[in-house]
């Protein structure tokens, strides 16, 4: 029938060995293992270990501050393409920043500062080179829509701007804390909220734009 010469296998075969379930474990030590998982996954404490007092301050340097890592090996070619970048980006970062606080309802030139200023921290406390860093024109949109519910820009500009200071320095302040701690599943989560919320305002206003385009006609 086709299976004259089919070998079985032998009866006495030993069935591979089932690992034990691992005994529980008391309510804080799981807890403290689940934080340490979901906001630390890659121990960024761990290259502290067992290192003089002078490596640790390095170490400590090049974690908040990864200037200190780069700069070293930064070349003068590096330096040639940079600057061929920089002025590439600015001739396009300058009306830019000078549009988008007009659209914040702000002074232009506080756009100049937001394109130039950003950049430059960033250059000394980032990590990523592909990250553009400033300004968006509906971030712009939500400050002058946020701020104009409570306050007229042209009827009591300083109190305006007053609030358009302090409302960028706390989302300076809450931007910074996942920062420091490195804390990656809360920065990517902030980062998915806040782009989804700006998906959501951003079809708002082409809408919008677009109904008053057609009215208007």
């Amino acid at each position: 029938m086709g299976n004259a010469d089919y070998d079985y296998p032998p009866t006495n075969v030993e069935r591979a060995h089932r690992a034990a379930i691992p005994p529980p474990q008391p309510f804080l030590t799981s807890l403290k293992y689940n934080l340490k998982e979901t906001f630390f996954p890659d121990d960024p404490l761990k290259q502290f270990k067992n290192q003089p007092a002078s490596r640790k301050l390095v170490l400590g340097l090049q974690y908040l501050f990864p200037i200190f890592e780069w700069a070293p090996s930064y070349t003068f070619d590096f330096l040639k393409s940079d600057f061929i970048s920089g002025i590439t980006i600015a001739s396009l970062a300058i009306p830019q920043g000078i549009s988008y606080a007009k659209l914040a309802n702000l002074p232009p030139v506080l756009g100049l500062y937001s394109s130039f200023i950003p950049p430059l921290v960033y250059a000394m406390m980032g990590s990523s080179r592909d990250l553009a860093v400033g300004t968006v024109a509906v971030a712009s949109l939500l400050t002058a829509s946020m701020i104009g519910n409570e306050v007229d820009a042209n009827q009591n500009p300083t109190l305006y701007l007053h609030l358009a200071f302090t409302a960028t320095f706390f989302a300076g302040v809450f931007s910074s804390f996942p920062w420091l701690i490195k804390a990656r599943v809360y920065r990517g989560f902030s980062v998915t909220c806040n782009d989804n919320r700006l998906h959501g305002w951003s079809g708002n206003c082409s809408y919008h734009a677009t109904a008053e385009r057609d009215s208007g006609t």
